[in-house]
């Protein structure tokens, strides 16, 4: 989106400043090659949205901005070695290019700078912020302690699939978005609201980019296609199917993610899985659930005290979310 770009860039500039030769080499350069390999960048933009909006100059939210995407980076690099992932946007993860103790070591040091990126601000605001970044924190390590949790089960319900989404994806918008609008001194009613926004937000987006893993474009999408499925991840498309078929589909579907498959057979799964997600209605059902939260978390900027010109913004960026393809 056009109106993006100068958050973006305001954060790339601040970004290219943070990453700086340091030592020792061996914690610091992993560091830097995670975080400069580009991404979304979504969480950070967020924030400098909402500070501008609320009435506060962008730039008053850069610090938080470098908390939340260097935080939202370090849980990537620890995601990385708990599902032992090779790559990572396309280039060899952290603890493949160096090793696994350096993965821990460098992702620690992560968590650690986003908590120093917030020390600039006056101490009222400084113990708000941390006090929400802790909450947040605490809240993804239970929904990846969930995610890892539905691994072994044979039967999750789509309420705590949806719930584990929550924790994982959601509250960090809400988090990114509440720092920006504490920063540009949002009334309290409206910090609740935008913060809901993010949440229902974030749900809409991870369902997205599970519907994408299956049912993406591999041209803008940038991964292989069906990743979710060789490796047996039960998403929501997973969950939608096993409610909504039959017996037969059911079964089929329960059979193809019994156990781990060859590579050279891996198409004919994705085949066979996606024909069952779109006979069972699981497909069209998962993209209703996307519009579904984003229009839930429309409701919440409705009732917030700006300018229209503000509220479209944010109704853009989910609009936006809502239709990507990649």
């Amino acid at each position: 989106m056009k109106h993006l770009k100068k958050y973006q860039q305001s954060f790339e500039l601040a970004l290219k400043d943070f990453i700086k030769n340091k030592e020792p080499n061996g914690l610091y350069s992993p560091i830097n090659y995670l975080v400069s390999q580009g991404g979304k960048r979504l969480r950070p933009v967020l924030v400098l949205m909402a500070s501008d909006i609320f009435g506060k100059k962008q730039e008053k939210a850069i610090s938080a901005a470098l908390a939340i995407e260097i935080f939202h980076n370090f849980t990537l690099m620890h995601d990385d070695i708990m599902d032992a992932a090779p790559l990572r946007r396309g280039l060899p993860t952290v603890h493949h290019k160096w090793n696994l103790n350096t993965g821990i070591l460098s992702g620690d040091a992560m968590l650690i700078q986003a908590y120093q990126s917030l020390e600039g601000y006056d101490d009222i605001l400084y113990g708000k912020l941390i006090r929400l970044l802790s909450q947040t924190a605490m809240q993804v390590c239970e929904g990846q302690q969930y995610d890892i949790d539905f691994e072994s089960q044979h039967k999750v319900s789509q309420d705590n699939y949806l719930r584990m989404i929550r924790l994982k994806t959601g509250v960090l918008l809400g988090c990114a978005l509440k720092m920006g609008a504490w920063i540009g001194e949002a009334k309290h009613n409206d910090s609740k609201a935008i913060y809901d926004f993010g949440v229902l937000l974030g749900i809409a987006f991870q369902i997205k980019d599970d519907y994408l893993d299956a049912f993406g474009n591999p041209s803008s999408f940038g991964k292989q296609l069906g990743g979710d499925i060789i490796e047996n991840k039960k998403t929501i498309l997973f969950h939608l199917a096993m409610s909504m078929g039959s017996i037969i589909e059911q079964n089929q579907l329960k059979k193809w993610f019994a156990s781990p498959i060859e590579r050279a057979n891996a198409n004919n799964k994705i085949k066979a899985v996606k024909n069952i997600f779109d006979s069972t209605g699981a497909s069209k059902a998962c993209q209703n659930l996307v519009t579904h939260y984003t229009e839930s978390a429309f409701e919440n900027i409705h009732t917030l005290d700006i300018e229209d010109k503000g509220k479209k913004l944010f109704k853009a960026f989910g609009i936006y979310l809502m239709n990507r393809q990649f």
